[in-house]
This record gives C-alpha cells, structure tokens and sequence, in this order.
C-alpha cells in the first residue's frame, strides 16, 4: 500500500515549493466547511453573518492557493515568464483560437513573415524547401547524406516559443578557423537528431519540441532532390547555391530527384494546405526559395483546389542572378508559369521607398527595389494589395508586423 502511494508522497518533498499552497489551500477548505456547517446550525442574524464571513474567506484562500500552486508549476516551465497566470493563459488561448495559416517558401524571407505571424496565432505551417545545396547545409548533406537542414533551422527559430538565449544558441555559427568551420549549431542539432531517430521529419518534430515553437515545420518533400536550373541561352546548372553564380537569365527551374523512389510530397504538408484558411507564397528567392516547394505537383494541386485565400508576397529588391530587372508583375508571371493561374489571388507588394545611403550599398551587389507595376498585375487579373512594407536594418526586411496584419485582415473580410 505505502508503494503504491509513494508517488503521492513525492509531491510533499522539500524544495517543490507547493507544500505551503496545498497547506493554505487545506486551511481554506476547512473555513469553507466550517462557514456551512455553522450557518445551517446557528439561528441568530449575527452568527449566521459571521459564518457566510468565514466561508467567502475560505473560497478567496482556496483560490489564491491554487493561483499560487499554479504559478510554482508554470515557473518550472517558464522559468524566465514575467507575464501573469491569466496573461499566459488568455494568450495561450487566443493564440490557439487563431486562424490556421500555411507559409511556402524558405530562406530568410520566410522566417520574417513567420516572426510576424507567430503574435498571432499558433496554427502556422511553413513548408520549406529541402533544395539548398550551399554553405553549411550543403556540407552536412553531403557527409551524412541527409536532407539539408538550413532553411528548417530557420523557421523553428521564427517559430520559437523558447527563451532567446536558446534561440541564439540554435543560431550560433563556429568560426571559420574551428574544426566546425562555419557550421551552425542548429545544423548540427538537427542532424545528430536525424541520426539518433534515424529518420528527419522525426528530428524536425523532435526539435519543434525543444524550441517550443507555434505551430509545424514541414520539409515540402522528403525525397533527397537537387534544384536544376536551365538558362536562356539552354545550359543548364545543378545545385541550388550554383545557380545565382551564372548570372545568365532563367528561363525555368525543375527538381531533380536523387533517390529511387518517385518525387512525392510530404503528407503532412499535404494536410497542412488542405485545413488551411489562407496560403502565404513568400516572402524569398524566388526560384531558390519558393518555386521548389510549387514543383511537387501534388503541392501545387492542393493549393490550386483549396478555398483557403492565396496570396503572394513579392520581394522588396532584385536578386542578383536570379531575378535581374524583375518587376513586382516579372515575378508574379514567372510564378504561374512555373505551376497555375490559379495558385494566387492577391499580390502584396512594396511602395515605400529604400533610404539612399541602403541603396548604394546594395547597387554594389546589383540589387535594385522591385518596381511595383500594379495596373500591369490587375491586367493579369489579380488583386494588388500596395503597402509601405520596408524596414531597414542591416538589411531590407519586409516589416514582419505590417504584413502579418495585412494578412489577417484579408481573413477578416471574408
């Protein structure tokens, strides 16, 4: 019987910090009883008062303990949370009441929508890319042969309900000179998890779980694929970081499968687009970032047939062989040349200006704001949301805030 009971005991050791609520909580109880007890018994108005006194005393104690027992579980767990019981709750709630939102594409495009997003609800599903073949990823591709992880680690950290220091640790990046040059930690964590599980969708689940993060991250296929692109001129280059290199127009790009078994799309991004009530294309590399998740046909059915809202987010500036002297329209049609005319409904694009002293330096990478030509994407017969969407850091940014909002609202017109 004392075994059996054991696991009751535990929870009265020292240090758990929630003997002396359950004690106050008790204490209130016994108030509660007494306050009735005495009230059904005492005749006299005056004793009768003072027992209704003690049982409503009773009650607040009762409730101020377990408030307080409740609070010393939330600290185990959030530890660093300044934020009230109710705050956290109602934000929990409200958060899961949000609308259900998917988000296709990759890079750093993506995560800045999906930093906007995650105020807002936590029904978010990012289908990323699994097509990059650069820098750190595309070295741990090739020595352990496992779908690259990059674009992954991105949005779990944009996603990420984890206290910040655990979000810079995941994007921590080695230096140079070290055994680890230039990997980033993320990476790393993402593919040990692969190996520990033996499988990458359940290492990207499992690390959803570390991060604590607002919703899913799903690889839009996971088939090992390289990205091939074929130029004006009819060359052609594989591997997604070699493609900007050529400086060469585009003319189209294709995924090329490198295993045996048929290009298919990840079931549960699937899902994802199927539950969903409105489809963010974008922010990103347009051919690197957001096209190879579209060239799983299945995707790209899925989008077409939803009822969900579609919309595209253009990028602010050109990239540098990839997308030369496109205009917000160029980047729109080489969009639905790549998948279907309808696969969108509203285009987002840029009107602010880019401050002078930004765009010199990125004229020194030829890169140039994104002409927004919008009677000539209402000619090609979809909406033109026109906003001032620039935040300038470093970098020009979409403003993560602005069009999350302009998202949610177009739900809120429906």
């Amino acid at each position: 019987m004392k075994k059996r009971f054991s696991w009751l005991f535990k929870w009265l050791s020292p240090g758990l910090g929630i003997k002396r609520w359950i004690v106050f909580s008790g204490f209130g109880l016994f108030l509660i009883i007494w306050g009735v007890a005495r009230f059904n018994f005492e005749e006299l108005f005056l004793f009768k008062f003072l027992a209704l006194v003690v049982f409503i005393t009773g009650v607040i104690i009762i409730i101020l303990g377990i408030n307080r027992l409740i609070r010393s579980f939330i600290k185990l767990f959030l530890p660093t949370s300044d934020k009230g019981l109710t705050e956290i709750i109602l934000q929990k709630r409200q958060l899961i009441r949000g609308p259900r939102i998917v988000a296709v594409g990759g890079g750093t495009g993506l995560s800045v929508l999906l930093e906007g997003l995650k105020k807002y609800t936590s029904n978010i599903s990012a289908i990323v890319t699994v097509a990059d073949s650069g820098g750190s990823s595309g070295r741990l591709r090739e020595q352990f042969d496992i779908l690259p992880p990059g674009d992954i680690r991105n949005c779990l950290v944009a996603l990420a309900d984890a206290p910040e220091l655990m979000r810079k640790l995941f994007q921590f990046r080695f230096d140079k000179n070290s055994e680890f040059g230039d990997h980033n930690f993320g990476n790393l964590f993402i593919t040990v998890m692969t190996q520990l599980t033996g499988d990458f969708d359940k290492a990207i689940k499992e690390s959803s779980k570390v991060l604590a993060i607002r919703g899913q991250v799903i690889p839009s296929t996971l088939n090992k694929v390289v990205l091939v692109a074929r130029y004006r001129d009819g060359s052609t280059v594989e591997g997604e970081a070699s493609i900007p290199k050529k400086h060469l127009p585009i003319e189209n790009v294709y995924l090329k499968s490198l295993d045996e078994n048929k290009l298919s799309p990840n079931i549960d991004a699937i899902k994802a687009i199927e539950q969903a009530q409105i489809i963010v294309l974008g922010p990103g590399s347009l051919y690197t970032s957001i096209i190879p998740n579209l060239l799983i046909e299945d995707i790209t059915n899925a989008i077409v047939k939803s009822e969900a809202i579609k919309v595209y987010v253009c990028n602010i500036m050109t990239q540098y062989g990839e997308t030369d002297n496109y205009t917000a329209a160029v980047h729109l049609k080489k969009l639905i040349e790549h998948t279907h005319p309808e696969l969108v409904e509203y285009c987002i694009v840029n009107t602010a200006p880019i401050p002078a002293q930004i765009l010199k330096r990125y004229e020194k990478e030829n890169s140039f704001p994104v002409v927004a030509d919008i009677e000539r994407i209402k000619a090609m017969g979809y909406r033109v949301i026109e906003e001032d969407l620039v935040k300038v850091t470093e970098f020009v940014r979409h403003d993560a805030d602005k069009l999350a909002q302009i998202i949610l609202g177009l739900i809120e017109e429906t």
